[in-house]
Formats: C-alpha cells, sequence, structure tokens
C-alpha cells in the first residue's frame, strides 16, 4: 500500500492512504489520526489501512469508511512523516564514499567495509515533496542527496540484522540537503555535522515492501533513482547496486546500543555506482568525479531559483512514489 500524509490537522500532518497511481486518495483518520501513530501500533493499523487501499483501486468508490476520495494534488501533502523521532543517515554506497576520499587524497579506511558510516540527522521537521529549500546564504553550497528511507516499527536494543528487516514497515525517498562549504569545518572541530545539515525533504508517499513486489529484494531497493536539475537529467544510478550494507544491516547499526522508536526514518546515503555514466545523486559526486578526470571540480552548487526533481520509475513505467520537487529559495 501507498500512504502519505496532508497538510492538515497539526503539526503531525493526516494520514492518507494514497491509490497505486498516485491519482485518488482518502483520510484514514478512522483508522489512525497520523502517520506516526499508524507506525506505534503497526500490527493493528497495517491490515485495515490495507483494505482502504485495496478499496481504492479501480477508480469508482467516492467514499471509502465513510470518508470521501479525493483527487491527490501533492502541493497540499506534507512529507509523510512531517516529523519523526529519530533520522539517521548512512553513506553506504562505496563509490561515492571511494571517490570523495581519493579526490581529497585520503584512503577509505578497512572498518567501512564492516561497520557502516552514519550519523543523526535532523528529525524534528521535514519538507512537503513540493516545498521550497529555504537557505540564508548561496555561499553555503547548496547541495541535494538523492537517498532511499526505509521507516521501522519499533526496533528492540541489539537486534541483529535478520530480527531487524523485520521491523522495516516503509520505504520512501529523501532529499537529504547538504551545506557543502559548513561541512569542513565543522568535521574539523571532530564533533560531526549540526549546522551543514539541515531539514531534508521526503517523497510524497511511504510504501510497503510487499508494494515494490521484485524490485525488493536482499533488504535493497532495485530500481534507479533519478534526478533531474532545471529540467536536465543529472543522474540515475542503480540503487541495488554497489550499496556495501542494505537496509537491514543499516537499521541493526543504528539500533546496536539503543532501541529504535517507530517512526525512525534510516537513509541509505547518496545512491552512487562505480559507473560513473549513470550520473550523479548529488553535486559533490559530479565535482569529484570531474576533479578526478580534471584536476578540479566545473559543475557549481545550487543556486536560489534552482529545481531538482528526484524520482523512482519502476518496471511499469509509473512513478513509485511520486516526484520531490523543490526549488531553492533564500530563507
Amino acid at each position: 500500500m501507498k500512504l502519505g500524509s496532508l497538510k492538515e490537522g497539526g503539526r503531525d500532518g493526516t494520514l492518507v492512504v494514497v491509490s497505486k497511481d498516485l491519482s485518488r486518495a482518502v483520510r484514514a483518520t478512522g483508522i489512525a489520526p497520523t502517520m506516526q501513530q499508524a507506525l506505534e501500533h503497526w500490527s493493528n493499523t497495517a491490515p485495515r489501512l490495507n483494505g482502504v487501499y485495496e478499496a481504492l483501486q479501480g477508480g469508482t468508490a467516492e467514499t471509502i469508511n465513510g470518508e470521501p476520495v479525493f483527487a491527490v494534488d501533492f502541493a497540499q501533502f506534507a512529507a509523510p512523516l512531517p516529523r519523526a523521532y529519530e533520522f539517521v543517515d548512512g553513506s553506504a554506497y562505496l563509490p561515492h564514499v571511494a571517490r570523495v576520499r581519493k579526490a581529497r587524497g585520503a584512503e577509505v579506511p578497512e572498518s567501512f567495509y564492516t561497520d557502516p558510516l552514519m550519523y543523526q540527522a535532523v528529525s524534528a521537521g521535514f519538507y512537503g515533496p513540493r516545498d521550497p529549500v529555504l537557505v540564508a546564504d548561496e555561499a553555503y553550497g547548496i547541495d541535494l542527496e538523492a537517498e532511499v528511507v526505509v521507516v521501522t516499527d519499533d526496533v528492540p536494543q541489539g537486534a541483529t540484522p535478520a530480527q531487524a528487516a523485520e521491523h522495516i514497515q516503509l520505504v520512501g525517498l529523501v532529499n537529504d540537503v547538504s551545506l557543502r562549504h559548513l561541512i569542513p569545518n565543522e568535521l574539523a572541530k571532530g564533533f560531526g555535522f549540526l549546522q551543514s545539515k539541515p531539514r531534508s525533504a521526503l517523497s510524497p508517499v511511504f510504501v510497503t515492501p510487499d508494494e515494490l513486489g521484485e524490485a525488493w529484494q536482499g533488504n535493497k531497493l532495485h530500481l534507479p533513482l533519478l534526478t533531474h536539475i532545471n529540467g536536465k537529467w543529472f543522474g540515475a544510478p542503480e540503487a541495488g547496486v554497489d550499496m556495501q550494507f542494505d537496509f537491514s544491516q543499516l537499521v541493526a547499526h543504528a539500533a546496536k546500543t539503543r532501541p529504535l522508536s517507530a517512526g525512525t526514518i534510516v537513509g541509505s546515503g547518496t545512491v552512487a555506482n562505480e559507473d560513473t555514466s549513470l550520473g550523479a545523486s548529488c553535486f559533490a559526486e559530479q565535482r569529484t568525479v570531474e576533479t578526478l578526470r580534471d584536476g578540479k571540480p566545473s559543475t557549481p552548487f545550487m543556486s536560489f531559483g534552482d529545481t531538482v526533481r528526484i524520482e523512482m520509475i519502476g518496471r511499469d513505467g509509473a512513478s513509485v512514489f511520486g516526484a520531490i520537487e523543490q526549488r531553492i529559495a533564500r530563507a
């Protein structure tokens, strides 16, 4: 099934079930008023939400459970989880890590092959799929990062990857916004990201893994992640290729010393492949390829007025999650 949230009902939005073709939706308030509440009682709410999803297919129902069916307008959608208790973001694609480190003369640490890179990201608020990205200064080095995310129910501390896989309930996309020119000074302090990692944006809907069919295998999403900048193709690397750690391993890593609350979002990191002809999922990646090839980068970071579109197209040619479509704007 496919789930989203409307910009109504408070900070956590109003939960809606969305049709497979993303054209119609219905409020699910009789089952759970918000996505967060649905995840906290997932064993009870998921079958009931799936019943609404089945009833929504076909395009004939005008009401379901007394709620009117309406045409989807993603401008009215908040992020599926407008705020989350946790957003932890990995860096699971070895080509991205290796190229960035090579460009600055550093080696990939041996520990990376056995222990994922991960940091605690901003979770107090996410942009909706059509909201502008607000930044105070272009000089910060505005970048996107197109990624896949999963959402869990409650994960116990110390869960193994096999156990963690059972707690992955939803899958979606994120534009993990980065301010590249602020990152070096922050990391030099040895205490991680803060100002350089502002709010991110989530795809219009999240979907259950079974909705992905054969594209969800080995706890990875095997589809290209398509990015356009100002209407021009930027990249479409395969999300299921060159992923050093799958999502069960990433969730287990996050839960090693603490339980994860229902509604925790776990990111894959920037999707990147060894094959650079498939393009990039962030400007830092593109600039690194240029540096390794030409000795210096030639592509600038984003400016006010630039637009980004991030989407996944299924094997049937249809959008899976809807598109993140955003404009960079002055805060």
